[in-house]
């Protein structure tokens, strides 16, 4: 298994339209793709507040590759993407992280 740590880096003052499109839309979407979020966050306390936070877990690259593939060519997604996006950018970018455990001792 791995995980990727995705960060949506939200427009002024759009952090809550961003949260409102994953919830409404992209979790729904990546469920039907077999994409399933671990966990989802916003930023209280740190260094930016502007902030949606996701972890997803695959078996391996080639299943990412081609579950998120799928996922940016969905044609619904592209729909719901050009709607709340219309009137300027929610997101200003993505930074993602795919990240692999190490055998700690606990």
């Amino acid at each position: 298994m791995i995980h990727e740590m995705r960060v949506y880096h939200a427009a002024p003052k759009k952090l809550p339209q961003v949260v409102q499109r994953f919830q409404n839309h992209t979790i729904p979407i990546f469920k039907r793709l077999g994409i399933s979020p671990l966990q989802v966050w916003t930023v209280v306390i740190g260094e930016a507040n502007d902030q949606l936070i996701y972890v997803l877990e695959w078996q391996d690259l080639a299943e990412r590759q081609e579950k998120m593939a799928a996922f940016m060519k969905d044609e619904e997604w592209q729909k719901v993407w050009a709607e709340t996006d219309k009137d300027g950018p929610l997101v200003r970018y993505i930074s993602n992280q795919v990240l692999q455990p190490v055998a700690v001792a606990t």
